[in-house]
């Protein structure tokens, strides 16, 4: 297959926004935009102007003010909006009929829920109104430990309404993990849920949330997602005197925090990165806008749980006027292809799917073209780890040939991307296609310089953005923030992501710069290994880590194998062979070992660093962050790291 996959037709470049804004560009500045590059270039140029037209052209309600960007000697403490006043949950809430349907809810079992508009706009004044007489105020944290359902959205949107601060984690976290997270922000207010439904088993959560309230002694309110009387007031009981409660919504300054997100935790206890929820709507209206063109008429289903930030991202999609559909349970049951199925039942018009996904159901041969009706599925999206070129091969040939496949890279830390879609332009196998507007996204060399076209190097932001983070809780005097982000160059975010420039000016990911593989004076990143080492059929993932050995290092490549195979010496040298031949020979690992289970966290991604640590006799700082703790034990003490 070419490396071109797909292209806009004419009439979907003429009235895409990105079109729209690049006229309106040439039409009030003197800058002549004949391209997506020169708009990108005006954006960076241009922030206070760029994101002021984004609030605009997303008809932003609230106080805009006059102090659209004030610089600043220091990246973090560049302003936006100083003067503004904006409620989140308000700009949320207000574009959909009453009528119309706003989300619609799917568990496991199949049970759905649809939610209008005017319901969903009800029960949030609702809770918000509870939340008050129970004295949350502004500021305070709110959690929630609870699966994806509409309950969950609600509570978030009601709090944002008050100016409370939130937080989320997925009932699949234990205790400790919840602890971990929670503890450091000291929260009034915790929504649970009595129960939860993965892979056909219902597992109770009452005893474990005893435990958390227990290690959570800031709690003033736990209420509980539930349909049977228990120990704590359930979520409907608590609501039903408020069910007539009139719309508030408290006009807060732009920098007011609106969320704390968690790290993943696997080197040691999360950090808490605390968000201007003004900041995240603005950036992810400009991403929904012009990356994904969302509008009113689409219906958007991306599979995520509550702790991972795409779960904020897609209660945002809401701004935009779109259905989300959420779906709780395992995507894998009682068939390998059921988000497929629902994506086709549903009608959704944008599909979101990580790139583990879309890898393990192209391994399985999967083809939705043959079995599955998606008219009206114009767009797939896929992030949460680099998706292999292959991956959009299989796309394009076995899900649907005439979709705009956007691959994006964000993160928790900014809770948005730095690179995705451009639906204006063309879409070339493994690249993802271009740098958001109004982020300052290139790839430096180990210099500090841009890094030469195909190059491999460090992603970076060179200019500040509305929803980088106030900061981390309880880092005072920020050493922790300037740790995480600027001490790779002066004074620009890196953002840990090894990548590299293409000719056609998308970019390429390689993987975590964390992770990247030192093999004999070259960087390697850890992604190509893996796209390779993954297209055998007998090797269902790939973990490629470092070992220290003979005073330097050594690839050491870990796989796991589908149940009737063995990893013998052929295997092996079919293996290095294909990696030396489609890679380098940098490529090859020192050893290749069979794994039966590979550690990932909860957001299941692959977690190098913690088996580094264990193969490197070091201690392993946070087990309960990763969804498979006990997948570690194995590591230790294997035969052939001794040798």
């Amino acid at each position: 297959m070419s490396n071109f996959l797909w292209s806009p037709s004419t009439s979907s470049i003429a009235t895409n926004p990105i079109t729209k804004l690049s006229e309106w560009v040439s039409k009030s500045t003197s800058k002549s935009i004949e391209n997506f590059s020169d708009l990108h270039t005006w954006s960076i140029e241009n922030p206070g102007e760029f994101w002021a037209r984004v609030w605009d052209e997303s008809e932003i309600i609230g106080h805009k003010g006059v102090n659209y960007y004030s610089p600043a000697p220091y990246f973090p403490d560049a302003k936006f909006f100083s003067d503004a006043t904006v409620n989140t949950a308000e700009n949320l809430l207000a574009k959909g009929e009453d009528n119309e349907i706003a989300i619609i809810a799917i568990l496991e079992d199949g049970e759905r829920t649809e939610l209008t508009w005017g319901a969903l706009r009800e029960r949030v004044n609702a809770t918000a109104a509870a939340m008050r007489s129970e004295n949350v105020k502004v500021g305070d944290c709110v959690v929630a430990w609870t699966p994806n359902v509409i309950e969950t959205v609600i509570f978030t949107l009601a709090a944002l309404s008050i100016g409370a601060v939130v937080s989320t984690a997925s009932p699949d976290f234990a205790p400790s993990a919840v602890i971990d997270r929670f503890g450091q922000i000291n929260p009034v207010f915790l929504l649970a849920s009595k129960s939860y439904t993965y892979g056909g088993k219902t597992f109770d959560c009452l005893e474990r949330l005893s435990e958390i309230v227990k290690g959570l002694p800031s709690l003033k309110k736990i209420v509980l997602i539930s349909k049977d009387d228990s120990e704590y007031e359930t979520f409907d009981s608590w609501i039903s005197d408020f069910v007539s409660a009139p719309a508030k919504y408290e006009p807060l300054p732009f920098d007011h925090p609106g969320f704390v997100l968690f790290s993943s935790g696997t080197t040691g206890k999360p950090k808490c990165m605390i968000h201007r929820a003004a900041g995240i709507l603005l950036k992810l209206r400009s991403e929904q806008r012009f990356n994904l063109n969302l509008s009113e008429a689409d219906k958007i289903f991306f599979f995520t749980t509550c702790g991972w930030m795409m779960w904020n991202w897609l209660v945002y999609v809401l701004g935009s006027g779109a259905t989300i559909v959420l779906f709780d349970g395992n995507p894998m049951f009682p068939n390998q292809d059921r988000l497929i199925e629902i994506a086709e039942r549903e009608k959704v018009t944008v599909l979101g799917l990580s790139a583990k996904y879309i890898e393990t159901i192209r391994k399985s041969e999967i083809s939705a073209r043959s079995n599955r009706n998606l008219e009206l599925l114009r767009m797939v999206i896929s992030t949460g780890s680099v998706l292999a070129p292959e991956s959009f091969d299989y796309i394009y040939e076995f899900i649907k040939d005439d979709i705009h496949l956007v691959s994006m890279s964000g993160g928790t830390d900014i809770c948005g991307c730095f690179i995705s879609g451009i639906p204006t332009m063309p879409v070339y196998r493994g690249e993802i296609q271009g740098a958001c507007l109004g982020m300052a996204t290139a790839v430096f060399d180990e210099k500090g310089n841009s890094a030469a076209i195909n190059e491999k190097g460090e992603l970076v932001c060179t200019v500040p953005f509305p929803s980088m983070p106030i900061g981390f809780w309880g880092d005072i005097d920020g050493t922790k923030y300037k740790s995480a982000y600027f001490e790779g160059f002066p004074n620009v975010w890196t953002h840990g992501d090894f990548a590299a420039r293409s000719e056609h000016g998308g970019f390429i990911l390689f993987g975590r710069s964390d992770a990247t593989l030192n093999s004999k004076g070259v960087r390697i990143g850890t992604a190509e290994i893996y796209r390779i080492a993954e297209t055998f059929p007998e090797i269902t993932e790939a973990m490629a880590v470092s070992q220290d050995w003979d005073n330097d290092t050594r690839v050491i490549l870990f796989v796991t194998l589908k149940s009737d195979v063995k990893l013998d010496k052929d295997l092996v040298s079919r293996i290095k062979s294909r990696l030396r031949s489609d890679a380098s020979p940098r490529h090859v690992p020192d050893l290749i070992i069979a794994a039966p289970e590979l550690p990932r966290t909860k957001s299941n991604k692959l977690v190098e660093l913690a088996v580094t640590d264990v193969i490197n006799g070091r201690m392993i700082r946070n087990r309960d962050a990763l969804a498979n703790p006990n997948s570690l034990e194995w590591f230790k003490n294997i035969a052939e790291l001794s040798n």
